[in-house]
C-alpha cells in the first residue's frame, strides 16, 4: 500500500524532515535524524525498559515485602498491576501512535516509564509502589507500539526482518536477564535500585529519541477516535486479564471467575459490532480477513502460554528444589538468554531468504521438544541436562519472536502500523497470563491429587484438611512445608515429598505446554510474509 508521511512534528519543517510521498523513492541521509540503524538502537534502548521491568522485579518482590511489611497477595499486585495497565492499554496506545505520530508516543511513554520508576523507589508503602507500577504499565503500553511502528516506517522491507529481528532479541534477553540483573541489585544494593536503573535509561532513550527519530505518519491515518470502542475493549480486556490473574485465588469453578470470562466474551462482542458501524473504528475488523495476520496474533498468543508459563515453575525449580541463589538461579537460565541473542538475527535472515512460514513451524517444534525435555526434569537433573533444554527453548522461541512480528506488522496497513503493533503485544501479554494461569490451575490440580497419597506413603504423620491444603500451597511453588522444630529425619521425608510431588506437577505443566506448542506449528503454517510490508520501504536511507 502506497502511503506518504508528514513533516517531523518536532522539527522546523524544513527538507532535511520531510520525506518523499512515494515510498520508492530514498529520502537522502541527513545526519542522525531518520537513520534506519540508529532508530533501532533508540528504541531497542526504550523497549529494553519495559521487557525488562516485566521480570526483574520478582526477584526484588521478597524483600520489599519484607521492608514494606506487605502481605503475600499485596506483593502480587506489584507484578498483577503491571501487566494488566500493559495489556490493557497496549492496542489503544497503538492507535494514539498512529493518530499523534509514533515518534511523540514513543517519547511520552519513554518519560512516563522513567518517572512512574523513580518514583517507585522513592515510595514508603506498598499502595505507592502498586500504583506507580500501574503508571509503569500505561507508559510502557505507549512506548511498545510506538517501538514497532517507527521500525516499520524507517526500514526497507528487505531489512524490516532483520530489524525485527534485533528488536526481538533485546525483548527476549532483556525477559531472561531480568532475574540476573535483579538478583545482582538486590543482593549487592537494594530492592529499590531495581527500579532506579529505569531513570538512567529512560535519559538516554529520551536524548537519542530527540537527536534521531523522525516522525513517520501515513496522509489515510486516523483523524478521530473511536471513543466507545476504546471504552469496550479496554473493559473487555480488563475482565479477561481480571479473571486469569484471580482465578487462582477464586477457583476456575467460581461464579466470580465465571462471571468475569463472560462478560469479557460479552463486551467483545459488542467490540466487535461497533467497529462494524463506526466511520473510523479503533480496530477495522478487516485486518483479520488477512488469515496471515489473523494466524500470527493466535501464534504470539500460543508461544507466550508455552513460554512464560513454563518459564514460570522453572524459577522456583531452579531456587527452591534445587536451592540455588536468585543469581545463580539467573545464570542457569543463561542458555535461554544466549540462544536468543545468537537465534533472533539469525532467524531474521532465514525468515528474510525462506519466508516465516518454515522457520515459524521450526521453532514452534523446537520450542514443544524443549518443554516435553523439561517435563522429564527430576530432584536430580544435573546443569548439563537443564541448560540443554534451556538453550532447545531459546532456539525455537528466536524465529518465533521475529517471524510473528513481521508477519502481523507486515500484513497490516502503513496507517495501522500502531494497532498491529498494540495487537502482538497484548497477543503476547493475554498468552502469557493465559499461561500463567492454565499452567498454574494444571499445577495446582496436580499437587493436590498427589500430594495426599504421597505424604502417606512416606509414613509421615496425617494431615487435617485444613494442614493439607497449606501444604499444597507451600508445594506448588516447590517449599517444603516443614515446621519449625521438627526433627531432621522427618524434614528430610517432607522436603523429598514435597520436591517430588511439585516435580510431579511442574512435568504435567509443561507437558501441556508442549502440546500447545504442537497447535502452535499447525498454526504457523498458515503464515506468510506481510502483504503490506512494502509500505514502509524507502522512508528512511540504509
Amino acid at each position: 500500500m502506497t502511503s506518504q508521511t508528514t513533516i517531523d512534528a518536532a522539527g522546523s519543517g524544513d527538507k532535511a524532515d520531510r520525506v518523499p510521498s512515494d515510498p520508492s523513492v530514498q529520502a537522502p541521509a541527513t545526519g542522525l535524524r531518520g537513520h534506519p540503524w540508529f532508530t533501532l538502537i533508540t528504541v531497542a534502548v526504550g523497549v529494553m525498559m519495559v521487557a525488562l521491568d516485566g521480570t526483574i522485579v520478582a526477584i526484588a518482590n521478597p524483600a520489599i515485602q519484607k521492608d514494606l511489611g506487605a502481605t503475600f497477595a499485596q506483593v502480587q499486585w506489584i507484578t498483577n498491576g503491571y501487566f494488566l495497565a500493559l495489556a490493557v492499554a497496549l492496542i489503544t496506545a497503538g492507535k494514539l501512535g498512529d493518530r499523534f505520530g509514533h515518534r511523540q508516543t514513543f517519547l511520552i511513554g519513554v518519560i512516563g516509564f522513567a518517572a512512574a520508576s523513580g518514583a517507585i523507589g522513592l515510595s514508603d508503602s506498598i499502595g505507592l509502589v502498586v500504583t506507580f507500577r500501574v503508571f509503569q504499565g500505561l507508559f510502557g503500553a505507549l512506548l511498545m507500539p510506538a517501538a514497532l511502528g517507527l521500525l516499520r516506517a524507517t526500514f526497507p522491507a528487505e531489512k524490516l526482518n532483520m530489524a525485527i529481528g534485533i528488536w526481538g532479541m533485546v525483548i527476549g534477553a532483556s525477559t531472561a536477564g531480568g532475574p540476573i540483573l535483579g538478583g545482582v541489585l538486590v543482593e549487592h544494593v537494594n530492592w529499590q535500585s531495581v527500579f532506579f536503573i529505569n531513570v538512567p535509561v529512560g535519559v538516554l532513550a529520551l536524548v537519542l529519541g530527540v537527536l534521531i527519530l523522525r516522525d513517520h505518519r501515513a496522509d489515510n491515518a486516523p483523524r478521530s477516535f473511536d471513543i466507545p470502542g476504546i471504552v469496550l475493549l479496554s473493559v473487555a480486556m480488563f475482565c479477561l486479564v481480571w479473571a486469569l490473574i484471580k482465578a487462582p485465588e477464586w477457583g476456575w469453578g467460581a461464579g466470580r471467575t465465571w462471571t468475569f470470562l463472560a462478560g469479557s466474551v460479552l463486551l467483545f462482542v459488542l467490540f466487535s459490532f461497533w467497529e462494524t458501524k463506526v466511520k473510523e473504528p479503533l480496530i477495522p475488523l478487516g485486518l483479520f480477513r488477512s488469515i496471515p495476520l489473523s494466524a500470527g496474533v493466535v501464534l504470539m498468543v500460543l508461544m507466550a502460554i508455552a513460554f512464560m508459563g513454563g518459564l514460570f515453575f522453572v524459577t522456583f525449580y531452579l531456587q527452591n528444589v534445587h536451592g540455588m541463589s536468585p543469581i545463580d538461579a539467573g545464570l542457569h537460565l543463561l542458555p535461554l538468554t544466549g540462544m536468543m541473542i545468537v537465534g533472533s538475527p539469525l532467524a531474521a535472515a532465514m525468515i528474510t531468504k525462506l519466508g516465516p512460514r518454515v522457520p515459524l513451524a521450526g521453532g514452534m517444534a523446537a520450542t514443544a521438544i524443549a518443554m516435553y525435555g523439561m517435563s522429564t526434569l527430576d530432584t536430580n537433573s544435573g546443569s548439563g541436562v537443564m541448560s540443554l533444554w534451556f538453550a532447545l527453548l531459546g532456539f525455537g522461541l528466536a524465529p518465533v519472536m521475529v517471524g510473528a512480528t513481521e508477519v502481523i506488522v507486515g500484513n497490516a496497513p502503513m496507517e495501522l502500523s500502531g494497532v498491529a503493533g498494540g495487537l502482538q503485544q497484548a497477543a503476547m501479554q493475554i498468552g502469557g497470563s493465559l499461561g500463567t494461569a492454565v499452567l498454574g490451575a494444571v499445577m495446582a490440580s496436580k499437587v493436590d491429587s498427589d500430594l495426599a497419597g504421597n505424604w502417606t506413603d512416606a509414613g509421615l504423620p496425617k494431615l487435617t484438611s485444613e494442614q493439607l491444603a497449606q501444604a499444597s500451597e507451600a508445594v506448588q511453588v516447590g517449599v517444603a512445608p516443614v515446621p519449625e522444630g521438627t526433627p531432621g529425619a522427618i524434614a528430610g521425608k517432607i522436603t523429598a515429598v514435597a520436591h517430588d510431588t511439585f516435580i510431579s506437577g511442574m512435568s504435567m505443566a509443561c507437558f501441556v505446554a508442549a502440546g500447545v506448542a504442537i497447535v502452535a506449528v499447525l498454526v504457523a503454517l498458515l503464515t506468510k510474509r506481510g502483504e503490506n510490508a512494502e509500505a514502509g520501504a524507502g522512508m528512511g536511507h540504509i
